[in-house]
């Protein structure tokens, strides 16, 4: 049979997988809301799709995350190159985490997003988890042995491992290669796996979206949908005017390509409300648009764990939200103290279950507010929580792009001035 004649494959074939979670995402909805007058269906019956689909992706992103840098920093060949993607990388993760908090608090003022809410605030009470000091989170970073952040999936003090073995195979050169082979022969398998992993994340996307809407439905939105409203356009104007300008000028593609291209990361980060959850799809898109798999494999599990731009805008909106529910006016030299708590809480909280309650608990405290403020917006934290994971995860794959290109430029230019 002649390639002009075979037969067109099936409807269902031809759909991409964008589509198939975008229809997930839509028959979850649909289904949530039909099984609102018997959620436990939904916890009993639906749920487990999704808690096995994020099961098999948090089984694979440890040792996906451990032996890609490792084969990243390895294949880079020079620590100096290292330590320029890094430095690169943190600085575009704290100034897009400004921008992000900074957008917060435009959207919450301009759009009053506290004002006509009414609530006896008598009864409120929340008690604050402990956030770790800078220096112990400086501490923590660095792993007392190899195998328990391994178990306990404690992503920040795996990069560092993987780092610092990574620099180990370099300093020992040619008596290593038997371990730069393995590490890169268990990169490829862990990618594999994941791929198989992903083409069943349709199931796993209604299996996630279904109980929240059949547990939570419209009434816990009626009360604070202007709140939500609010923060959904604030984190929706990041990515499209934040992300789409750093990849025009830095990156100097087109944000059309960058937002299609990261289209699927995004419906499964809304789904999951799972950053480190999104990291192996998160990397497969990127190096499909591109970027490089060293920048990817040190980037975005970097990203994962400590950039937290969705959830710095969440923190300024709350906070206005909270001060105006409250009768508290918050002055200009306030609202910058609430930016610069978020930026430098968002690598402080890195990793801490439920940071972005206690994130909220430290800007509170930072500008006088009362912390029981929490109470008020915990009702609606699962919904928030979906769209600041889609902003963090597009943040993730931004400055991926725009670190990938510097680096692209920075080799070319090097290579004119060798051949000058």
């Amino acid at each position: 049979m002649t390639e002009t004649t075979r037969p067109a494959a099936p409807w269902h074939r031809r759909l991409s997988l964008t589509t198939w979670i975008f229809i997930a995402l839509v028959l979850g909805v649909l289904a949530g809301l039909a099984l609102q007058g018997a959620p436990e269906v939904a916890d009993t019956y639906i749920k487990p799709l999704g808690t096995i689909f994020l099961n098999l992706i948090k089984m694979i992103v440890v040792p996906l995350v451990l032996f890609s840098i490792i084969a990243g920093v390895v294949s880079l060949e020079d620590v100096k190159k290292v330590g320029a993607i890094g430095g690169r990388t943190i600085l575009f993760y704290l100034a897009t985490t400004a921008c992000a908090v900074a957008l917060g608090l435009v959207f919450a003022n301009v759009m009053n997003v506290g004002a006509g809410f009414t609530l006896d605030t008598a009864d409120l009470s929340y008690e604050p988890t402990a956030a770790p000091s800078l220096i112990d989170t400086l501490v923590n970073i660095f792993p007392s042995n190899f195998v328990q952040p391994m178990a306990d999936a404690t992503m920040l003090q795996v990069i560092v491992i993987a780092v610092v073995f990574g620099f180990g195979i370099i300093a020992a050169g040619e008596k290593a290669r038997v371990v730069v082979e393995f590490s890169e022969a268990m990169s490829e398998v862990c990618i594999k796996i994941m791929r198989g992993i992903i083409l069943v994340a349709p199931f796993g996307v209604f299996g996630l979206i279904t109980p929240v809407i059949a547990n939570n439905g419209p009434d816990v939105l009626l009360p604070l949908a202007w709140l939500v409203a609010v923060a959904y356009v604030a984190m929706a104007c990041q990515i499209a005017l934040v992300y789409s300008g750093l990849i025009r000028v830095f990156a100097r593609k087109s944000a059309r390509f960058f937002l299609k291209g990261e289209l699927p990361v995004m419906g499964f980060a809304f789904a999951s409300a799972s950053s480190v959850g999104t990291l192996p799809l998160n990397m497969e898109c990127a190096e499909k648009m591109g970027v490089s798999k060293e920048v990817s494999s040190f980037v975005l599990p970097l990203g994962a764990t400590i950039n937290m731009d969705g959830t710095a805008i969440y923190q300024g909106v709350c906070a206005i939200f909270i001060a105006q529910v409250f009768g508290v006016e918050l002055t200009l030299g306030q609202q910058l103290t609430v930016v610069a708590t978020c930026v430098l809480a968002s690598i402080g909280t890195a990793g801490v279950p439920g940071s972005g309650m206690v994130m909220l608990a430290m800007v509170l405290q930072s500008v006088g507010l009362p912390v029981e403020g929490v109470a008020l917006v915990a009702g609606v934290d699962r919904v928030l929580d979906m769209m600041r994971t889609v902003v963090n995860v597009t943040g993730d794959a931004a400055v991926a792009q725009c670190v990938d290109a510097m680096q692209r430029r920075s080799a070319a230019r090097k290579e004119r001035t060798a051949a000058a």
